[in-house]
């Protein structure tokens, strides 16, 4: 395998994981009734609509149809892809969610 394909692939590769964390976000937004671009808005103010976002938030599935998305896993995937910010506001309405 040439260099620039090696890159290549790699760069692939970590676009899928990217979408799959942005997946698992997003559907874990869903099965507890959160807003996934509210949530992502609050932590990222100044950012413009995100389109990888927009499409996981498509590929979701009603909370009856979904699998549990445990807190520890979407915070784990968000702390691989350095989304701290996000990992934040997360953890918020995880504290928000155990005072009720």
């Amino acid at each position: 395998m040439q260099p620039k394909d090696l890159e290549e692939k790699i760069i692939e590769n970590y676009k899928n994981e990217e979408n799959m964390m942005i997946l698992v976000f997003a559907q874990w937004c869903v099965n507890l009734d959160l807003e996934p671009e509210e949530i992502y808005t609050r932590a990222y103010p100044t950012q413009k609509a995100n389109p990888a976002l927009k499409q996981a938030i498509e590929l979701t599935v009603p909370k009856e149809e979904a699998g549990d998305v445990s807190d520890d896993t979407v915070l784990g995937v968000l702390s691989l892809f350095g989304n701290e910010d996000l990992a934040f506001i997360v953890t918020e309405e995880i504290e928000k969610r155990k005072k009720k």
